[in-house]
């Protein structure tokens, strides 16, 4: 049997799904990846925003080798639950490990992943 926390990591599907605009996090897309359990996109948002964080304090420090790790693993994490701003800027450093600017702008695209999650989990 396949841990819950697997099954919407396992799908990603965001290269090719429409953004829901305004929304950090959208909610049409996790609710597919997560067919429809409520508990395990409490789960799997709980997961992300330990994981995001977790690279938001180590991103800036990190060197260009680290940073590419970071960025790859944070942009399919955020396609698999629809962050897709979040997505996308991890893709930008990905192609340039150096740019500073993606890099903060990065950190800001987690802190509202993360007060979304927590506005929606009150």
């Amino acid at each position: 049997m396949r841990k819950q926390a697997d099954v919407a990591f396992s799908m990603p599907g965001g290269e090719a799904c429409g953004q829901s605009p305004g929304r950090p996090v959208d909610l049409v897309h996790l609710a597919r990846q997560t067919m429809g359990d409520r508990d395990l996109e409490r789960e799997v948002l709980g997961l992300f925003v330990q994981q995001a964080l977790s690279v938001r304090d180590e991103i800036a420090a990190a060197d260009a080798k680290r940073r590419l790790f970071l960025a790859h693993g944070l942009k399919g994490a955020a396609r698999g639950i629809g962050a897709f701003a979040v997505a996308d800027c991890a893709a930008e450093i990905e192609r340039d490990p150096q740019d500073g600017r993606a890099v903060r702008r990065l950190g800001g695209l987690i802190d509202s992943v993360r007060d979304f999650v927590a506005a929606i989990s009150r």
